[in-house]
């Protein structure tokens, strides 16, 4: 088991933001967290990589206590892949994975053939080593997207955290990263990806994980638990769901 959440509970100041949450993920499995804005994802991302310390609960990776890891340790086990993002400097994409090579070098060393060879295979393995040498933020968003997440293979972790990495592309650009993201799980990643599309959930994930105020409202195959009454429940929008070849399809009533 790569990840394993037991009654995690934080809170800012007097607000609490996750109350008793309990999830795991495991090997190869893409566990897709549902929510509105503001219902504790991205504090829960938070916790797992040890940014939020003043967590309640326990948190193991690889049954290893998260709060027993340095931040290095932590680095070699899981990797944090944003949202695309405006870059004011003009890195070619090949520094931009090198980046996620940087736990492995020391403070004072500089990336050696070793760590050209990770960034060059990260790059390969999601089938975007032509832009090697393109300036990242000429990409399109999509292709920025696919940068971070070879920058984040590049780190040599196998959890992958991706905060709503689907957010601000367009639908072409988004299905295309998250094919990349499905291949990924199937070759033995374990990846949380937060989204708030919960169609995304259905299509790619192997599980699904709803958060509502700040605990958890359905956990499970997606199959199973994201229903219309789910997405009612989470999103204030009446849907159905019809049955096609391709799996459920997600419709608001209009």
């Amino acid at each position: 088991m790569s990840i394993e959440i037991r009654n995690l509970s934080f809170a800012y100041s007097l607000r609490d933001v996750l109350r008793d949450v309990s999830l795991c993920a495991e090997d190869g499995q893409l566990l897709a967290v549902l929510g509105p804005n503001g219902v504790g994802k991205t504090t829960l991302f938070r916790c797992i990589l040890g940014l939020q310390q003043q967590y309640k609960g326990n948190i193991f990776i690889d049954e290893i206590d998260a709060h027993t890891l340095t931040p290095r340790e932590l680095a070699h086990k899981i990797a944090y892949i944003p949202q695309t993002h405006g870059i004011a400097f003009s890195y070619s994409v090949q520094d931009m994975v090198l980046m996620g090579t940087t736990h492995q070098v020391s403070s004072m060393g500089v990336p050696k053939q070793k760590e050209l060879d990770a960034a060059n295979g990260a790059l390969e393995k999601l089938g975007i080593s032509h832009l090697t040498y393109h300036n990242f933020s000429k990409l399109s968003g999509g292709e920025q997207q696919l940068v971070l997440i070879a920058r984040a293979l590049a780190q040599n972790a196998k959890t992958l955290l991706m905060d709503e990495p689907t957010a601000s592309l367009d639908y072409g650009n988004q299905s295309l990263v998250l094919r990349q993201v499905r291949k990924l799980a199937d070759d033995g990643y374990t990846i949380l990806l937060s989204t708030h599309n919960p169609q995304h959930a259905i299509w790619y994930a192997d599980r699904a994980v709803a958060l509502l105020n700040g605990t958890i409202a359905a956990f499970g195959s997606p199959d199973d638990v994201v229903d219309a009454a789910l997405i009612e429940k989470l999103y204030g929008v009446t849907v159905r769901l019809i049955d096609t070849a391709q799996g459920m399809l997600i419709s608001p009533v209009i």
